[in-house]
This record gives C-alpha cells, structure tokens and sequence, in this order.
C-alpha cells in the first residue's frame, strides 16, 4: 500500500528521513501515527526509526538532545520542530515483566517490527509514502482486529502493561480482540501485579475515557483484570457501569472514576485514589464529585453544595444522572452560581485581623469560629459581602 498524499506532520518531518537517508542508512517513520494515518485519526507524536546507530545519528545532525540513548533514542531539533530517532533494536529477557534487561542495536527493520506489541502498530512508512507491513496490520486493520505481533503470550510475557494498552486500544479504536491475543491476555493476566499502579492508572483512564470505554472495561472484566487492580475486586459493583447506555462517553476522568468509586461503595474515595498514586489534586476533584453526586441522589443542590464543591462537579453529577433517565436540573446550578457572593473565603471583603482590631478579639478558636460563620452566612445569601453589613453582623453577635 502506498499513500498518495503525506499529512504535514509527516512532511514537516521529511527532510530527517531524507537526511538520515543521504547520510547511507535507512530510516522511516513508525509507530502509532502510521495507523492513526491509515485510519485518518488525528496525529498525536511523529516517531522515526533508524539503521543508523545513535552515534551514527548524531554525526548527521548539528542538534541533538540523549534522551534515551542507551535504549536507540536521540532527540533531533531541526528546522523548529524536535523528533524522536531511534535506532532499529531488538530487546533480551525482560527482568520485571515490563523492561527488556539489555537491548541490541541492529541495521534490519525487519527485527525491529518484530518486538512491536499489536499488529497495528507494527508498520512503517517511507519517505515516498509506501507503507511496510510485515504481521498482517493492514488486513487487521481492515477487519478491525487487535492482535498481537507472533506469539502473543511472548508479547504479554515480556511486557505485561500490554494488557492494559490492548484493553485501551479496544476502547479507542472499537476493534475485536483477536481469540489468540483474548486467551493470552486472560492467561497471563495476573503478570499485572508486577507493573506500577502508576502505569496502569494511565491507560485505565483513557480506556475509561475513550468513546468506546464500554467495550474496553468489558473485555477488562471478561479477562478478570480486575482482580489484580487495587480494591476493584467486586466485580459485581464493576458490571454496573455497563448498564449506562451505550453510548454514552465520560465528560472527563473526574466524572469516570468517581461513579466508578461510587458504585464500588466509597463514600469518598481518598484510601483507593492513594493506593493509585494519583496527585492530591485529582483525588479532590473525584472526592469532591462521589460527594456531589451522593448529596444528589438524596437532595436538589444548594448553595453551600456549589461553593464546597464547585460548579464543575455538580454538572458533571447532572449529566450522569441525565444518563440513567434520572430528573436532573441544570437551570438550577447556573442560578445558583448567579447568586453566589464568593467561590472563596478569600474574597471575603472583611478579614479575621481587622474584626479582631475592631472588636478588641484576642487569637483563638472565638474569631475562627465567628470567621466561619460569616462565610457560611455569605454563602448562603443571608449576610452581604459588604463591610459595614459583616461588623454590624460581628457586633450583634459578640
């Protein structure tokens, strides 16, 4: 197969082919943007593979960066733009299911392609548009398969976290698990337990994030990753979420992992989210929703709801409950949001220093306490954010 036409990402690219080519070695771009081409998907990193070891690499160009050199990878800058090159390599005995303990630089793409997780991604495109598929990526593509390149429990077995990547790329691309790539994920599922929770939180978030995310936690389910996922083994609570209908997609990783805790029984979430090693930021914003939507669920919304929680939760909370056929009312949070004075006790025209100046208050819990009180009242629309209303409220209750 031979494209007719380059996408500019690829042409702006070129002359580094071209250059490396010039140079006497071969070079072509590879990776996920030659299927992302082929399926006319926006092209995210534009990846350029080499005979040229990274020596050879940096002979060629005046700019360079070693970002990954000891595995092939020499980071080029030339002519405004930075592209990753990296040298044709074949990998030994993976050491942790994840890493290959030594890799070998060779001169044949052949060997190179061959290390590749799924078919899909196991092309490569030269300069004059010709597309090199050696494992049958193109007839996968076509029937919208996923498989693994060989073996495909060799595949698992050197690098477990392409279970997860098979799952996401179910997700994204709503392809069918080849049968022999199906049973080695469910064979070899339990090798999970040795990649980092970090890794695996990436591309569970985007398989939860993606249009087809249906499919790809149901595959999820059917291979009983779950098990090896930390406190996700109520598989019961998990297979809720496929009844949301389907087509229905996520706004946001907020809104997919806190009705994914939600229905999992969190009351808030945070022992989970650490065991996940995600930031404090994220585990508010989930927190911050599992509330909202439990508040929900009981209760329309008030004020108070908006300011602790923020806006942005309460909407995401309407539009799953719009999902299930649930009332919703999302005139009532843009009101809401009207009559709200502060979105933080900041903004409190009035501060703690000046009421304890005005009324002779020492430090200690009696300011706090008043303090609070004023921001709820605030808050709520009962006090004004004003100077002369706070004092007068402070002196009726001092």
């Amino acid at each position: 197969m031979k494209l007719e036409k380059l996408p500019v990402e690829f042409s702006n690219a070129l002359p580094i082919l071209q250059k490396i080519r010039n140079a006497g070695y071969e070079a072509y771009f590879v990776g996920g943007s030659v299927r992302d081409v082929l399926l006319n998907r926006t092209i995210h990193d534009v990846d350029i593979a080499t005979s040229s070891y990274p020596a050879e690499t940096k002979q060629i160009f005046d700019h360079t960066i070693d970002i990954g050199i000891e595995h092939g990878t020499v980071l080029v800058l030339e002519n405004g733009g930075e592209y990753e090159v990296t040298t044709f390599r074949t990998e030994d005995v993976y050491v942790d299911y994840r890493r290959p303990s030594h890799v070998t630089f060779v001169r044949q793409l052949s060997e190179d392609l061959l290390r590749r997780d799924f078919t899909i991604n196991a092309f490569a495109l030269a300069d004059d548009g010709q597309v090199i598929d050696l494992h049958g990526g193109l007839a996968d593509l076509n029937n919208q398969i996923l498989r693994a390149v060989g073996n495909p429990s060799e595949r698992f077995n050197e690098d477990a976290l392409r279970i997860m990547r098979g799952l996401r790329f179910v997700a994204v691309l709503n392809f069918e698990l080849e049968s022999e790539t199906f049973a080695s994920m469910a064979a070899q599922v339990h090798l999970l337990a040795k990649i980092s929770i970090e890794r695996i939180f990436i591309e569970l978030d985007k398989l939860l994030t993606a249009e087809f995310w249906q499919k790809g936690f149901g595959n999820l389910l059917a291979i009983k990753a779950e098990q090896y996922l930390p406190d996700f083994s109520d598989s019961t609570a998990l297979h809720v979420l496929l009844d949301l209908p389907n087509d229905f997609k996520f706004t946001n990783s907020v809104q997919a992992w806190g009705y994914l805790l939600y229905q999992l029984g969190h009351v808030d979430g945070k022992i989970l989210l650490k065991k996940w090693k995600v930031s404090r930021e994220f585990s508010l914003s989930v927190t911050n929703f599992l509330t909202a939507y439990r508040t929900r669920l009981a209760r329309d919304f008030s004020s108070e709801d908006l300011y602790h929680l923020g806006q942005s939760s309460l909407i995401l909370v309407e539009e799953l409950f719009a999902a299930q056929n649930l009332e919703t009312n999302f005139e009532q949070i843009t009101e809401l949001d009207k009559q709200l004075q502060i979105r933080h006790k900041k903004e409190i025209v009035v501060k703690a220093g000046q009421i304890m100046t005005e009324f002779a208050i020492k430090p200690g819990p009696e300011i706090g306490k008043l303090f609070h009180q004023i921001e709820l009242e605030i808050v709520r629309g009962q006090l004004k954010n004003d100077v002369a209303d706070i004092l007068a409220y402070c002196k009726a209750h001092l």
